[in-house]
């Protein structure tokens, strides 16, 4: 009877290989956890600290530093962290050094509202706490906020951010009823009715010939209001 030797040989050898691969994997998962690294991801902007993720991850999961990484679970650990109202997203894994590291996304405001609640509308159109840390640099949404109105805020607020002078220029929405807003500039003392959100891309476009114009010609300290609620028209009310 004739062996394969080479058969034998490559059986042999996978089976060496995994047997040094559980060997390994179990040597992993009874080594310690080291340390812990928290990375904010994104801007300087922080709505949150290192040290309010790491009391976060104590009182809902209790202290992670020398439990042996096979005690720790990710997926719960992720999930204490993205319940705190500042975080959009989180990733936990364990390096081969035994260091937990927790990689997290914030929540981005694009304007604050100030009213009976006072709160962020971030990025998605949800409701974001203010924060202890920091304050966000956004239009302030004042009058009669709804639900409709809110959503409708959104929507400005979006377009307006994709324009640099826009976003550097609205600093405030003001929300006389719903479908009838008002926006603020940094700037110039009138004011802008921009009505519904209907036909923004238009209304803005508007905007922007009439502002060019006017700055060229030195006018715009001579107005009181600028209306872009008709059809392709700017109507300005002088002071």
């Amino acid at each position: 009877m004739r062996f394969n030797w080479n058969l034998i040989k490559g059986i042999a050898l996978l089976l060496i290989l995994a047997g040094l691969y559980g060997f390994a994997n179990h040597r992993s998962s009874q080594k310690k956890v080291e340390s812990v690294a928290i990375k904010l991801l994104g801007d300087n902007n922080l709505y949150l600290t290192e040290d309010a993720v790491n009391k976060l991850l104590i009182q809902n999961y209790g202290s992670v530093k020398s439990r042996a990484k096979e005690q720790v679970v990710l997926n719960t650990i992720e999930t204490v962290i993205k319940s705190s109202p500042m975080v959009k997203d989180a990733q936990v894994y364990l390096s081969v050094e035994g260091e937990l590291i927790s990689k997290i996304v914030q929540r981005e405001p694009i304007g604050r509202v100030e009213g009976v609640n006072r709160f962020y509308l971030d990025d998605e159109g949800k409701h974001m706490p203010l924060s202890r840390y920091h304050s966000a640099r956004v239009p302030i949404i004042t009058g009669k906020i709804t639900g409709k109105s809110l959503e409708d805020a959104y929507l400005i607020l979006t377009y307006i951010n994709k324009d640099e002078f826009l976003r550097k220029n609205v600093i405030g929405i003001h929300i006389e009823a719903e479908n009838k807003y008002q926006l603020r500039l940094r700037l110039d003392n009138f004011v802008v009715n921009l009505g519904g959100v209907d036909n923004l891309n238009e209304k803005f476009k508007n905007f922007m010939a009439f502002y060019v114009k006017a700055a060229k010609d030195d006018t715009l300290g001579n107005y009181a209001a600028v209306s872009l609620e008709f059809d392709n028209q700017v109507v300005c009310t002088k002071i």
